[in-house]
This record gives C-alpha cells, sequence and structure tokens, in this order.
C-alpha cells in the first residue's frame, strides 16, 4: 500500500507490510528502527544478537480489527564499562511490556470498560472491531486500578448498601466522600459491620447514610463515643420534616 505509513502505531515503528486476512482483519508487519539504544549507558548500537516478534492488537480500520507483528531485535552494547551485555528494543510509548495491545488500544479498554463494565464493553468493543473478553477488561481494570489510600486520615464517609448480585446478595460499600473513592466494601448489610469497621477509625467526623433501610435503624454515625461525629441523614431528617410537615 502507499500509505503504509500512516499505519504505524508510534514513532520508531517501520511498516514492512499491510495484508486483509480473511476479509476480516487486517496484519500489520512492522519493525523497530535499525540502531538500538541501551538504556543503561545511552550509547547506540548495530550489532545484533538476536530478534523475536511480539503480536500487538491496535485500534481498528474501518470497523475491522488489526493485529501488528512487530520484530524487535536483541542487541549487543559493546561498551567496555557498561554493565549490560544485551538489551531489546524500547517500545514504551507504543506498548508496556509483556502487554498484547497498544497503549493508544489499552487506553480505549479502560474508558469503555470502566464506563459499562465487563459484559456490555466486551459486546460494544467486538461490535466496534476491537474483539476482546469481559474476563481480560476486568482484569486489565483491576491492573490499572490506583492503590487505595491508607484510612488514618478519614473525617468524611458514606455508608449504603449495594448488591453483590442483583436482587440475591447484598454488602456495604464506604466512600470517602472528601477523595471521593471507595475505602472498604464489608461482605453483608447490617448495621452491627458498619458500627464495628467505624469503632476502628475514631478519626471519622462525619457519616452520611441512608435514611431507609438497615441503617436507619441504628445510626452508624453514633456508633463510636467519641463526641462530634455527625450523621448527616438524621440532622437532615430533623431540619427538615417539620418544615415539609407544615407544607
Amino acid at each position: 500500500m502507499q500509505t503504509k505509513s500512516n499505519w504505524s502505531p508510534g514513532p520508531g515503528v517501520r511498516i514492512l507490510d499491510v495484508t486483509l486476512h480473511d476479509e476480516e482483519n487486517w496484519i500489520v508487519s512492522a519493525a523497530a528502527k535499525p540502531v538500538g539504544v541501551c538504556p543503561e549507558c545511552g550509547v547506540k548500537s548495530r550489532h545484533r544478537h538476536g530478534w523475536h516478534k511480539r503480536c500487538l492488537q491496535d485500534l481498528p480500520v474501518q470497523g475491522q480489527a488489526v493485529k501488528i507483528q512487530l520484530a524487535l531485535i536483541r542487541w549487543q552494547c559493546k561498551h567496555p564499562i557498561c554493565p549490560r551485555r544485551t538489551f531489546t528494543d524500547q517500545l514504551s510509548k507504543i506498548a508496556l511490556p509483556y502487554a498484547h495491545r497498544t497503549v493508544r488500544m489499552a487506553d480505549i479498554v479502560d474508558l469503555v470498560g470502566h464506563r459499562m463494565g465487563g459484559r456490555p464493553a466486551e459486546n460494544l468493543m467486538n461490535r466496534l472491531g476491537m474483539p476482546i473478553s469481559d474476563d481480560t477488561i476486568l482484569r486489565q481494570l483491576k491492573r490499572n486500578a490506583p492503590k487505595p489510600r491508607r484510612d488514618d486520615n478519614i473525617r468524611v464517609v458514606g455508608i449504603d448498601d449495594w448488591s453483590w448480585r442483583q436482587s440475591s446478595h447484598y454488602g456495604t460499600i464506604i466512600i470517602d466522600l472528601e477523595r471521593r473513592s471507595v475505602i472498604d466494601i464489608l461482605d453483608d448489610r447490617s448495621v452491627e459491620s458498619a458500627k464495628a469497621w467505624l469503632q476502628e477509625r475514631p478519626s471519622i467526623e462525619v457519616v452520611s447514610r441512608d435514611r431507609c433501610g438497615l441503617y436507619a435503624q441504628g445510626p452508624p454515625g453514633r456508633a463510636h463515643p467519641r463526641p462530634g461525629r455527625w450523621p448527616i441523614a438524621s440532622i437532615w431528617f430533623k431540619t427538615f420534616e417539620p418544615r415539609s410537615r407544615s407544607r
């Protein structure tokens, strides 16, 4: 094809050939630049030690899947004082080590998977020419999820129920309302477990809860003897209930 350079996934990659396989998938043969740069000492090398291929899934073209067969070279570093003897082409801007998808493809997986979840994201991406399983989507989301913060300085939390399985098994979700992040997930939906969780964290000052359901029976915000812990739902109820009755 005359526009082979348009198929390149990033800088430093030369496109050798582009073919349509089974009238559904594009196979792109590519190779890295003919000169390697040692990541240890920064010296260029043209001495080849060997090579291997990586198969990367890239963004689709007109609804058809694209696979890049990338030939990577292992180079020899001839610098006399460099501790590294061999190294492979570094393509961190194109694909992470041991990844099966390009960085730009992985970004789409994160975006769609985070918005839609496993099965719906799988169905949509397969329709758009990016075949991927729901297990792979969830595994990537877990791998790229931010590390949980320490809960030593938590001040404002929200407590509500959530479903492990719809209309079958419910648990308790606890959120840091200041950082807008999930702190913990309890196995069951009970006031006792919420109280026990709060008693272990004396730094919490404000608790937002739902006035309906189990949490309204015993305010978790009053579980700890520390003064100043406010259950937001109770304050809202006491403040606005007389006004609503007057109407």
